[in-house]
Formats: structure tokens, sequence, C-alpha cells
């Protein structure tokens, strides 16, 4: 319970730092604005990047893995975006939004740490192979979803689709990151030090700043009203993604090191990018900032439970 609890309040304090900066006016709007923009298209990605390019690919790369956690997340986010839209008749592009946030999880802010320690350092091979997909994986179902709907409402054929869609994903800056770091660890380029030493000095910002920047935005989003929809995203993340993750491992028999991976990456909540993404699109974002920081706190019970059964 203290290891859990030494992992997720960190989070708090850096996103409590954004919230009273912001609510006392030492900290303006446009600035938050700007800090996000610079987290989202400058810094994750030179993180993302550096973390694709020395990732050690080999035997952790199998199926059952990556069936198991994206099986689960997939239901996860189709039970909250229909959800939005059927129980609680939101919007298509709201219900996307709020269907994203119950397909990413944090897993690079508190899984990672979680697992290591609770299994020990040896034990987060599995947790960054599910990384290396992330991205990718949620971002390219998130933005497929976005422009089906846009096209729905604009009047656009259907015909159009794969240009929208590959336009805007080549135009995300962190699939753009996660790509390229691939491509460079695939033909073995050693990059030059003082490059990547610049890209680990913005990557080493990517995660305070744009937990700082979601404090900062959290000050004027409130949840009420709201909170029939905090409550589903909560449910789709912290119980049905980890639950249906468990239940695909154990049927595909997941080696235990990758099963532990999975289910406590699934365990984790809605991650930052999931306003990031609502904040791209410009929809639902209060719900999902709300669902961000109310759905970390409730993971500090709810982890604890998984680890528990893991154990």
């Amino acid at each position: 319970m203290l290891a859990i609890l030494a992992a997720i309040l960190p989070v708090f304090i850096v996103v409590g730092f954004g919230y009273v900066a912001v609510r006392y006016n030492l900290f303006a709007d446009s600035a938050v604005e700007g800090l996000m923009k610079f987290s989202q298209n400058f810094a994750i990605p030179a993180l993302l990047f550096r973390a694709m390019s020395t990732l050690e690919i080999g035997a952790a790369f199998t199926p059952s893995l990556f069936l198991s956690y994206y099986g689960g997340a997939t239901l996860s986010f189709l039970v909250a975006l229909l959800g939005a839209r059927l129980l609680f008749e939101r919007p298509w592009e709201d219900s996307i939004a709020i269907g994203f946030s119950g397909l990413f999880a944090n897993g690079l802010l508190l899984g990672v740490p979680v697992t290591e320690q609770a299994f020990g350092p040896q034990a987060t091979e599995g947790n960054f192979v599910i990384i290396s997909v992330n991205s990718l994986y949620c971002y390219g179902i998130g933005i497929t979803a976005m422009e089906i709907a846009r096209a729905r409402r604009s009047g656009g054929t259907l015909s159009q689709l794969p240009g929208r869609v590959l336009k805007a994903m080549f135009r995300n800056a962190m699939i753009l990151g996660i790509i390229s770091g691939l491509a460079v660890n695939a033909s073995g380029l050693t990059l030059p030090v003082f490059f990547t030493d610049a890209l680990d000095l913005m990557a080493r910002a990517a995660l305070p700043a744009a937990l700082f920047g979601l404090g900062g935005v959290l000050c004027h989003y409130r949840p009420e009203g709201d909170l029939r929809t905090i409550a589903l995203i909560v449910l789709a993340s912290l119980f049905i993604h980890p639950a249906t993750t468990w239940f695909i491992g154990t049927v595909s028999s997941l080696p235990e090191a990758g099963f532990r991976s999975a289910v406590t990456m699934a365990a984790m909540a809605p991650g930052v990018n999931t306003y990031i993404f609502a904040n791209m699109y410009g929809t639902a974002r209060r719900v999902v900032a709300s669902a961000v920081l109310i759905g970390t706190a409730v993971s500090l019970f709810t982890t604890w439970a998984w680890l528990t059964l893991l154990h």
C-alpha cells in the first residue's frame, strides 16, 4: 500500500502545483495553453522517441501480451463510448473523447513505477513493450473514430476517410516520435551524443510539464453535472480494462512476467494523453480532465486490490 501511495502521490502534488498557481494568478491561462502545446508537440514526442530508439526488441514482443492488454483497452473504449452516447446522450465527438479515456491508461507515469515497486526493476520489460505501440494504437483508434464522426457531421464521404486519418495521424507529433524512434532502433543507427543529450533534456520535462498544465486546466473545469460520465470512465478504465486483460491473459496462457505487467498497466487511471486528445479536438475537456484526477485518486485503492490478486 505504501509503495503504491509513493508512486501516485507525486502525480497529485505536481497537478496541485499547477492548480494553485493558476487559482492564485501566479500562472496565466495563456501560459497553461503554451505549456500544454510544449508538452504535446515537443517534450512528449522527444520522450517517446528516446524510449523507442533504445528499447530492446526481443522475446517480450509476444502476441498474447498485446492481445490481453489491448483487448481489454478496446472493450473499455467501447463501453465508455457507447455508454456516453446511449445512456447520457452526449454528441458523438464527446463520446469518442470519453471512450478514449477508457482506452488510454496512464502506463508510463504510473504503470511502470508501480510495477517496479511491486515486482522489482526487472519486471518492467513487458510494460515498455506495451508502451512501444500504445500511442500508435490508441491514437489510431481515437483519430479514426473522431474523423468518421466529423465526416458524418460535415457530410463528407467515407472515400475521404483514409486520407483524413493518415493526415491527422502524421500530423500528430507523438506518433511521429514513436515511428521515428522505432525506425532508428530497427536500423541500428547510432545518433550523436550531443543530439540524444538534447532530446533527454526535453524528455525529462515532458511529464512534469503535462501534469502541471493539467492542474491549471482543472482550475477552470469542474465535475458538476458530469459525475455520471466520470463514473463511467472510472468504471471502464479501472475495472473493465484490467478484468478483461486478466481474462484474456489467463485464456491465452500469458507468461507470468507479461501477465503481471499487462494487468498492472491495465489497472492504471486514464493518462494525461486523454486530456491532450480531448484538447486536440476541443471536445469533452471538462469531463476528461476531471476523470484523470478522480480516476487517479480512486486508483490508489483499486490498484492495491489488483496487486493483491496478482501477488
